[in-house]
């Protein structure tokens, strides 16, 4: 409250953050000014409630053959409302069936799958959500995310080269991408 009534002997505080120790000190004024504040409470931690925010950014990508890695920006600590962890589910683009798994470290902001099943670059939609001793948050949108490449498993064909002066030849035959050849980074040329 901004100003209470010099009668009023206690006050109702609001739109505190759940799980966070506060302390309070009372100031008096009058038409004088104001006097020096109190000696501070005790600190006092309001009661934990269910996360209201969910984790940012979720993406993720890379990593080696048979992995899957999703990674997230943490929700800040002022935020959980509680004792905390995050929620990963994931599952092939198109299929029905959610893969679960749970992350008890706060500071995580990241999560790799191993599956020697997982083909290289094969998309998973993702969802990443929170969780506390009061229960789970809200589930937010969907992240599309590809998992680990391989090598390119084919070479270019048809490679042609042209004369362009008496010390140069341009070479060049890009390779379309698909899941056989991955994200080419950049090519060899012999």
């Amino acid at each position: 409250p901004e100003v209470i009534s010099g009668r009023t002997h206690k006050a109702t505080v609001v739109e505190l953050s759940p799980w966070v120790e506060y302390e309070f000190c009372v100031v008096a004024s009058n038409s004088v000014g104001i006097g020096e504040p109190s000696r501070p409470s005790a600190l006092l931690k309001t009661k934990a409630a269910v996360p209201a925010v969910a984790p940012t950014n979720i993406s993720g990508g890379g990593g080696s053959c048979s992995e899957l890695v999703i990674t997230w920006e943490p929700v800040p600590e002022e935020l959980q409302n509680g004792g905390f962890g995050y929620i990963i589910m994931f599952r092939h683009l198109g299929s029905a069936t959610w893969t679960k798994a749970v992350v008890v470290s706060v500071e995580a902001c990241k999560y790799v799958y191993r599956n020697e099943s997982i083909k290289s670059l094969s998309p998973f939609e993702v969802k990443v959500d929170v969780y506390n001793n009061e229960g789970e948050g809200t589930l937010i949108s969907i992240s599309i995310v590809y998992s680990g490449e391989d090598e390119p498993q084919i070479a270019p064909v048809g490679a042609s080269a042209l004369s362009v002066s008496a010390a140069e030849v341009e070479i060049w035959q890009p390779i379309p991408w698909n899941r056989h050849t991955g994200r080419v980074l950049g090519y060899e040329v012999r």
